[in-house]
């Protein structure tokens, strides 16, 4: 059984937030209630004992049955102001999760005042101490027990009204932030799409002028290419399986531009293709590995794809790597170096989904071979996390 979402003298002596009140049993509520009361109880029995010289055990006996009395009363008549407020509001207004402070101070008092009374007298028959009732007692004492009775609760719900405030406002701010985040990825994967699209049009247009017939075979095939590939764009991710499949279909549309030239290899593990990545993401590295490492050299070379797994455990993350053997990032002349753009944007689209957690790096190849090694490691994603439309 679940306890509903209900109103602030729930989460008062329950100690409950707007959230966990959803997902709270109703024994855990139970339990937290009991040690709040208990904790009240104690302290004023620890009082009665110190400042009276009562004995302790029917001292905490009389205090626990007020505290008890007193607790469910409050918490009655703050549900029962919480209800007929919803109802009276409809079905189709928002509804409040607690009464307001206006009714909630008419509930504390009113349900600590008849608590009192209600408890005195219990704990008289329960423990044999004498006590004077509210209604015995003269105005100044009267007012004394009241604001005795008073103040505990008042304390308590003040103390949870403002922390299930806080609660609400760090969640706000948190969700803020997510949306904030998604959108500016959204943003880097709309501009890494037309990014894309340019620098296969500017390769499609320097071959009409160089071989009319392969420029034909590379426009059908960047047909067929941009239907598979921006269809794919739109999803937040998609599996490393789809990633290499487009990038195989890249490959093939580059390879009637270069030819022999570029002597492409995919590595991709079958117990790691349907791990989850960012679409396009390897697309720029390969983008950048031929541009700017590949076509500079006039025999080419050879382009390495791959995918692994790097550590064990919680530690594991997920190792991308595309190592082309073209002219190396010392040999790249300022006039092909180009703007960087396909490398800033996966570094952005990096940090903005997974902040620290990932990395990118861009180095020279450390097994002595003429090239460049483009690295991306990030943590290991099995399903597609759920995105805002």
């Amino acid at each position: 059984m679940k306890l509903p979402n209900t109103d602030h003298s729930f989460r008062a002596f329950g100690a409950l937030g707007s959230n966990e009140a959803a997902q709270i049993t109703y024994k855990q509520w139970l339990l937290r209630q009991a040690r709040i009361v208990l904790i009240i109880s104690l302290v004023l029995a620890t009082l009665m004992r110190v400042l009276a010289g009562q004995a302790f055990i029917p001292s905490f006996l009389f205090c626990l049955c007020i505290s008890i009395c007193c607790s469910s009363l409050i918490q009655t008549m703050s549900y029962g102001a919480t209800w007929l407020i919803n109802r009276w509001r409809g079905p189709e207004a928002e509804q409040a999760s607690w009464p307001g402070w206006p009714l909630m101070l008419v509930c504390l008092i009113v349900g600590s005042t008849l608590g009192y009374g209600l408890g005195n007298e219990l704990g008289r028959w329960l423990t044999g101490i004498e006590s004077v009732g509210i209604l015995r007692a003269g105005p100044k004492q009267g007012l004394s027990m009241v604001l005795l009775s008073l103040l505990p609760g008042l304390a308590v719900t003040y103390f949870f009204v403002n922390r299930t405030r806080l609660q609400a406002a760090q969640v706000q701010a948190q969700t803020a932030q997510r949306q904030a985040a998604e959108h500016q990825l959204r943003l880097l994967e709309s501009q890494l799409e037309p990014h894309m699209l340019f620098n296969t049009l500017a390769n499609l247009r320097v071959l009409i002028a160089l071989d009319p017939q392969r420029a034909q075979a590379m426009l059908d095939q960047l047909i067929a290419f941009l239907r598979a590939t921006l269809t794919a764009s739109r999803a937040s991710t998609h599996s490393l399986r789809e990633e290499f499949a487009r990038l195989q279909d890249y490959l093939a549309l580059m390879q009637i531009r270069m030819g022999a030239r570029l002597r492409p290899s995919l590595d991709l593990p079958a117990d790691l293709s349907e791990l989850q990545m960012p679409p396009l993401l390897l697309q720029a590295l390969v983008e950048n590995a031929i541009k700017h490492g590949l076509e500079p050299s006039i025999e080419g070379g050879e382009l390495h794809i791959s995918a692994r797994l790097q550590g064990q455990g919680d530690a594991a993350q997920l190792l991308l790597e595309v190592r082309d053997g073209g002219v190396g990032l010392a040999s790249r002349s300022p006039s092909s170096a180009g703007t960087g753009f396909g490398l800033h944007q996966v570094r952005e689209r990096l940090q903005t989904q997974f902040g620290p957690a990932a990395s990118f790096q861009l180095t020279p190849r450390s097994d002595g071979q003429s090239g460049s090694l483009a690295s991306i490691r990030m943590p290991i994603q099995t399903t597609t996390p759920a995105r805002p439309a």
